[in-house]
């Protein structure tokens, strides 16, 4: 493929798309197909591209703007600097994941509302947040230094809905639970082999790569892709939204000891101690039922 097809990278302005502190929106067009690809890139690359709500608003809009972009074929997300995305930023997830799951959405709606096939662009580490949004994606192009897992558990952040038994149909079942409930760490090759990703390359042709898929989607029917993906991606709406079945078990756990927990230790940079919240857990509610008992055979009641 001779990369010159493509025009070069242009930041897109326009009202609602100008000054995003987050992202990075930008658009390219092929020279001789016509059409253009559209590359969400998260700019943070100093918290290696952590995300929070506000990072999920800027991309909404960008997302919006390319699915209506007729001209648009392809849509790109991608992590500048060293690291595709660790996730969410855990500072502010010891407030912010209440807003998250109680008032707003996760990026992977951004992905199944789009129109347009999204490809993930992925290099370094690529953990919770960011690896289920990669794998949510219609492609997933990895460099050979990249690193994917979940964490969610490691640091109390729980998470269901869609995205989670999604990823049965990407690597089957039991991967798929090895994956989100024992938070290892997958190396680009092993995510290959268990079908997290399309392709490894290089580092250095990662973004080559990326231009060759984008080049083959532009040169078929731009009107069958939107409705190829929109018939794959109706599956996911069989599944539950996402924090309905959290809610249901546990509709205090940020403000529990447990729910806590996880991030403390992370900021701390100590070993979590969810055991021995669970053993103190364990023995007032044994203290708790012993004065309840001595009450009623007193005759008390409570």
């Amino acid at each position: 493929m001779n990369t010159a097809n493509f025009s070069d990278w242009a930041v897109v302005k326009g009202e609602g798309l100008d000054n995003f502190k987050e992202i990075v929106y930008e658009k390219r067009h092929h020279r001789t197909l016509g059409g253009g690809v559209a590359r969400i890139a998260l700019n943070k690359p100093e918290k290696m591209n952590a995300m929070t709500v506000a990072t999920v608003d800027e991309m909404f809009r960008a997302f919006y703007d390319a699915s209506h972009d007729s001209s648009i074929g392809v849509i790109v997300v991608a992590g500048r600097g060293k690291h595709f995305g660790a996730g969410g930023d855990v500072n502010w997830e010891r407030w912010g994941l209440r807003e998250a799951f109680y008032n707003r959405y996760p990026p992977n709606r951004l992905i199944r509302m789009s129109r347009k096939p999204v490809i993930a662009q992925v290099q370094g580490y690529c953990v919770g947040g960011h690896n289920h949004m990669a794998y949510c994606c219609d492609f997933t192009i990895a460099a050979d230094n990249a690193v994917f897992g979940q964490a969610g558990p490691r640091v109390s952040s729980p998470a269901d809905g869609y995205f989670v038994p999604y990823l049965t149909k990407v690597v089957g079942a039991k991967k798929a639970r090895e994956l989100w409930m024992l938070c290892r760490k997958y190396k680009a090759e092993q995510a290959l082999q268990m079908g997290l990703v399309n392709t490894v390359v290089p580092l250095d042709q990662l973004e080559a790569e990326v231009e060759k898929w984008c080049e083959e989607m532009l040169s078929v029917s731009p009107g069958c892709l939107e409705i190829l993906k929109a018939a794959f991606d109706q599956e996911m709406d069989g599944y539950k939204e996402p924090c309905s079945i959290s809610a249901a078990m546990y509709p205090d756990w940020f403000d529990m000891p447990e729910g806590k927990e996880g991030g403390a230790a992370f900021v701390e940079k100590r070993p979590t101690r969810f055991w021995d919240i669970r053993r103190r857990e364990t023995e007032m509610r044994r203290q708790l039922l012993e004065e309840y008992e001595a009450l009623q055979a007193e005759g008390k009641g409570t």
